[in-house]
């Protein structure tokens, strides 16, 4: 079963000098249940723009999306942001957690604006947290935290309301060679054991090779490639 589907994809933006810039042109992509795939490519190709578009944080110029089976073309802005907030979870190079907040607060906080009661959020928040190996540390601040760990935090709270589909945007670039590795195992683990779709654009290339498929974003298209020789 695909968690993701997006078909024909297009996005263009109108430049500075008024011309047309072509970002995305004919993308297609489909990301099963349990399924990581990594998207590789150079800087300014697209890829963070795609993953908005897949994401429903911006809207194709062409073509359509489906999460979890439900188109999101044609929907209003907050009929987006529930699919969103049902649908999907989003984990960026920085972690963007709530300082003021212990990790097991920020990891239960999108449950509880969902309207999950307290201790369902609570009991939830305990148990990914114990899945990306901080069962020990889910009552320490964002401060208190090192930099793996905080971006384990914002994984287990981009997991939180079970997403049908995980984004993650380079989300190990701000992070050392051993936490990286570290957060490479966690992601290729998560995405089998909690049978989630999984898409990351990175240049990483352990994490890339750890993906089931690896596909290069050029000249606005998505094709099959050597991680080996692609990713810096």
């Amino acid at each position: 079963m695909n968690v993701l589907e997006a078909h024909d994809i297009a996005k263009t933006y109108r430049g500075g000098d008024g011309g047309t810039l072509h970002i995305l042109n004919g993308v297609n992509l489909s990301v099963k249940r349990g399924e990581m795939i990594a998207i590789v490519g150079e800087s300014g190709a697209g890829k963070s723009t795609l993953l908005h578009v897949i994401g429903a944080l911006d809207r194709p110029t062409r073509g359509y999306v489906l999460i979890g089976g439900e188109s999101i073309n044609d929907r209003t802005d907050d009929e987006l942001a529930l699919i969103r907030n049902r649908k999907v979870g989003f984990v960026f190079q920085y972690h963007h957690l709530l300082r003021e907040f212990s990790a097991i607060e920020n990891v239960m906080m999108p449950m509880r604006i969902a309207g999950a009661p307290v201790p369902k959020a609570r009991s939830r928040a305990e148990e990914l947290l114990a899945r990306v190996g901080l069962s020990g540390r889910m009552h320490h601040r964002p401060s208190e935290l090192s930099g793996g760990e905080q971006q384990r935090t914002a994984v287990a709270r981009a997991l939180a309301v079970d997403p049908a589909v995980v984004l993650a945007d380079e989300p190990t670039g701000n992070l050392d060679h051993r936490n990286g590795e570290r957060l490479h195992e966690v992601f290729a683990q998560l995405a089998r054991d909690l049978e989630i779709g999984l898409v990351v654009v990175t240049h990483n290339r352990s994490l890339a090779a750890r993906a089931d498929r690896a596909l290069l974003l050029e000249d606005g298209r998505l094709v099959d490639t050597d991680v080996q020789g692609v990713v810096a």
